[in-house]
């Protein structure tokens, strides 16, 4: 082991449900609009191919996690999202190939403080700030490809304090599951640990403190989170 000058920080993880041990998360990629009705209330074109932002690995937080409201916004959004689990690494790696690389998948929430989102795309800027910040990755627990199977389809959801905000489908997806896993594979070397957000259908909006966050997909799970004061 390398003799570090400070204490190494914890590896940071995502629960795997019926088990003790957790799933290290090495990277965070995400996928933007990635459902055809969530691209048109954007104001975006649903022909365009994915994109890709990341968020860091730290970001990362469990399902049951109660979330300080962030600091320098006054816009915060929720994205509900499936997230898919590499447990096998590649480069380049063909759509057809693609599911062979996944050990599960999760249900998550992209956090996105959008005023900050929408102040970077009128500047031309990266939208680093916006996305990646603390506590801006719920992940909930993630089930094993081998229990689950590979999801085209269910239901995904999200309500605040009960009332629903965002219900669509996973077949709605403009980029499938297996066609992310490729392109994104195409630029970067994926690698067991790394996470995939997979975009979000529409109905995204804001969350306020005290907001109680549900949401879930079909055959994979469920998650929900608190929104605190500052």
């Amino acid at each position: 082991m390398p003799d570090f000058v400070i204490d190494a920080p914890a590896v940071p993880s995502v629960a795997v449900a019926g088990e003790t041990g957790r799933f290290p998360v090495r990277r965070v990629f995400c996928v933007g609009r990635n459902y055809a009705a969530h691209v048109r209330e954007m104001g975006n074109d649903e022909r365009e191919p994915p994109f890709f932002f990341s968020k860091p690995a730290d970001a990362v937080v469990d399902s049951g996690v109660t979330i300080p409201y962030p600091p320098l916004t006054r816009n915060l959004h929720h994205e509900i999202e499936l997230v898919v689990a590499i447990g096998s690494g590649g480069a380049r790696i063909s759509a057809p190939d693609a599911l062979g690389h996944v050990f599960g998948y999760a249900v998550g929430i992209d956090l996105t403080r959008r005023d900050l989102q929408d102040q970077a795309k009128e500047m031309r800027r990266p939208w680093d700030w916006s996305k990646g910040f603390d506590n801006s990755a719920v992940c909930g627990p993630l089930v094993r490809a081998s229990a689950a199977g590979h999801p085209s389809g269910g239901r995904i959801w999200l309500a605040v304090n009960g009332t629903p905000r965002q219900d669509a489908d996973l077949s709605e997806m403009i980029w499938a599951v297996p066609d992310v896993i490729a392109f994104c594979s195409q630029s970067v070397r994926l690698l067991p640990g790394d996470l995939i957000y997979t975009g979000t259908p529409a109905g995204v909006g804001p969350l306020q403190a005290g907001d109680r966050v549900t949401g879930g997909i079909d055959g994979i799970g469920t998650l929900e989170t608190v929104i605190t004061a500052a």
